[in-house]
């Protein structure tokens, strides 16, 4: 699974198994599906918008980030597709090594 992490920079991608959906409703609907919360997952970081308000998080998600984030972000997914062949042969920890050693 894949999706966009708040908590991590724009320009980072992480592999984690499980965790809780910190609020990210996307995560919540697909732990709710899937009954529970022990999968894979790849977070792209997008980082946090300078206000925490809910009303600017929201706004934050569901906008378009800056030129030089989205040029951060393109690269993260770059360094995510190399490890894909890892992935695929489910070699998950094979995979976190490499992608969290690529910057």
């Amino acid at each position: 699974m894949v999706h966009d992490e708040l908590d991590l920079e724009a320009g980072v991608a992480r592999l984690k198994q499980g965790g809780g959906h910190g609020g990210h409703n996307g995560l919540r609907d697909i732990m709710s599906a899937m009954g529970g919360r022990d999968f894979w997952r790849l977070r792209i970081g997008i980082s946090r918008p300078a206000s925490a308000a809910a009303p600017q998080v929201a706004n934050y998600v569901l906008g378009r980030p800056s030129r030089d984030e989205a040029t951060a972000i393109e690269s993260s997914i770059s360094d995510a597709e190399s490890v894909l062949q890892e992935l695929l042969e489910g070699d998950f920890q094979k995979a976190m090594q490499r992608l969290h050693g690529a910057r």
